[in-house]
């Protein structure tokens, strides 16, 4: 990643010292206008704006992705006319209008994988009919036309000016996993998602694809999976989906990493091959049973069987259609949730343990005969934790060694990544206690007996196993590197919050993930914290409410976080008095 130090050799740094006055950083409190996710070095000390030409052009050289890009922000540009919540008081120049951005890009042949540089540098000088834009590759440039098109406004349209940007993330993996197995998402919504990703210069959106409910991927290898696992003709993803998923992602600097959960989750399997699939279709929670020996932790069984040789074709055979489709270099294995009494309910497998084998070697032999061959896809493998920290069926290290290995943490909060990175695994962090989406909205069990309870009983967490719901203060002021030592927190990618679907589908997939979602954004963007390390929590209220309001006129439907009296009042809904 380019440093703030190796700015110094942009041109754009020379031209912002022609600006007409010298530049002091200033607090974010004060600007009339801003840039979602906050800059990490914005210069603006005398906010004044100038008038955007109706004929603004951008001009860059050719590259496949950006060029869209690019054509796509000229248009929003001349054409969104953003009115903000609160007027900016800002001094209009009547300089001339600004007709040019020029663009330039040091190295346009750097694909878009993980740690890619994404810094760029902005300069709107005060004077003249061109600004500039400086990134080391097109993916810097893409977050780069993203901050300029936010600042622009109005009607007529006009432009912040006298002012710099430096920018770049503090952390490489800021994604957003979706589940689309539990509920269908139509393809119109994906791209939705990942137009606001691109919004919010977050670059990851992992796919969950498949799950014990449904097996919605249509697999030119394997089309039974998806021909008798998926919920219907109309809830599936044909390679042509995937194809344009994965381009419309690439045109705003997102990768689209799939995950095809296993060897749990895959009830949906046993509808194409039912051979292969341990407990499929078995009631999940068999009466008089006690917790631990359920056959999954929700409704919807079936983990794939290791001993059986045909498990192994089926998964080579998935896995070199993914690798196709998908150009992603990261590949997310799952190996989450393995429940002991489904396996157990196999009779060959309770045959294998009949002879002093064990759970925990029923899973490496299952590691052993897929992570390899992944590998040799080229292909880093992303599993989520429990492979290596679940307290019943784990892994020895040994089978997963670190240079091949992420570890994608959910539960026990930092307690976990701290587990992870000691251990020498890069981490992506997706604590359940921050980052889950869905939390905080009951169960979708048809006959809870929690939800009966005599007036004035304790509600608890409302029967969300994760209450309560995450606010986006709770997810703006998590640190996801708490606790860790300097050397440990450099192994921590990243985070990704997350929508699992058993209550959410297209009619709410919006609301749920935004604005919180921004929230995320701009913690893994630029940080949680002001130049004197404080919490910037109340300072970002205002500014999450302006951005917010700007998603919705751009199509998304983010949730309010406050009345609209609140933002036209500053202060007015603050509290003075501590809780």
């Amino acid at each position: 990643m380019a440093t703030p130090t190796s700015c110094l050799s942009f041109p754009l740094l020379i031209l912002s010292l022609l600006f007409s006055s010298t530049f002091d950083q200033i607090s974010a409190v004060g600007f009339p206008i801003n840039v979602w996710p906050k800059p990490t070095t914005f210069f603006w000390s005398h906010p004044q704006a100038k008038p955007l030409s109706p004929i603004f052009t951008i001009a860059t050289p050719y590259h496949q992705y950006l060029t869209p890009a690019i054509e796509r922000y000229r248009r929003q540009v001349l054409n969104e006319h953003h009115k903000p919540l609160v007027s900016p008081s800002v001094n209009l120049t009547s300089t001339t209008p600004l007709q040019t951005l020029t663009v330039s890009v040091t190295d346009l042949t750097t694909p878009l994988t993980h740690g890619v540089n994404e810094s760029y540098a902005l300069s709107i000088p005060a004077v003249g009919s061109t600004a500039y834009l400086k990134a080391e590759t097109a993916w810097g440039a893409m977050r780069g036309l993203e901050s300029f098109s936010q600042l622009v406004w109005g009607d007529p349209l006009r432009v912040a000016s006298e002012l710099y940007i430096y920018d770049s993330p503090l952390f490489e993996h800021r994604g957003v996993m979706l589940d689309t197995s539990r509920n269908f998402y139509g393809v119109s919504d994906l791209l939705r998602l990942i137009n606001a990703m691109g919004m919010n210069k977050l670059n990851v959106f992992h796919w969950h694809i498949t799950d014990s409910h449904s097996f919605p991927l249509v697999l030119p290898s394997e089309p039974d999976l998806a021909g008798k696992g998926s919920y219907g003709e109309e809830m599936k993803y044909s390679p042509e989906d995937v194809q344009r998923v994965v381009e419309f992602g690439l045109e705003r600097g997102v990768r689209v990493l799939p995950e095809v959960d296993m060897p749990a989750h895959t009830g949906s399997w046993a509808e194409a091959y039912p051979e292969i699939v341990a407990c499929a279709n078995m009631f999940w929670w068999p009466a008089g049973s006690a917790w631990a020996d359920r056959l999954a932790s929700e409704p919807g069984t079936g983990q794939l069987n290791p001993l059986n040789a045909k498990t192994y074709e089926i998964i080579k055979n998935i896995l070199r259609d993914i690798t196709t489709m998908f150009p992603e270099p990261f590949y997310h294995g799952g190996a989450d949730e393995i429940i002991p009494g489904c396996w157990k309910a196999n009779p060959s497998i309770q045959a294998f343990m009949d002879d002093n084998g064990t759970l925990s070697q029923l899973l490496e032999i299952f590691v052993n005969s897929t992570f390899p061959y992944i590998v040799s896809l080229n292909r880093t493998v992303v599993y989520w934790e429990d492979v290596l920290l679940d307290a019943e069926i784990k892994v020895n290290p040994s089978f997963l060694p670190p240079e091949n290995t992420i570890l994608q943490t959910w539960n026990n909060g930092p307690n976990n990544t701290k587990k992870i990175v000691s251990s020498g695994y890069r981490a992506i962090v997706s604590s359940s206690d921050f980052y889950y989406l869905d939390c905080g909205h009951g169960d979708f069990l048809g006959n809870d007996s929690q939800y009966n309870q005599p007036p004035g009983s304790d509600q608890g967490n409302g029967g969300s196993w994760c209450g309560p719901f995450k606010t986006w203060q709770t997810i703006y002021n998590y640190d996801i590197t708490y606790g860790l030592s300097e050397e440990e927190a450099k192994l921590v990618l990243g985070g990704e919050v997350a929508l699992w679907s058993e209550q959410a589908d297209s009619t709410v997939l919006d609301p749920r993930i935004w604005p919180r979602t921004s929230a995320m954004a701009e913690a893994l963007w630029s940080g949680n914290r002001d130049e004197t390390g404080m919490k910037r929590y109340a300072e970002a209220t205002d500014r999450l409410n302006e951005w917010r309001y700007r998603m919705v006129t751009r199509g998304i439907a983010a949730e309010p976080i406050q009345p609209l009296w609140c933002i036209r009042n500053p202060g007015m809904c603050n509290t003075v008095n501590p809780f």
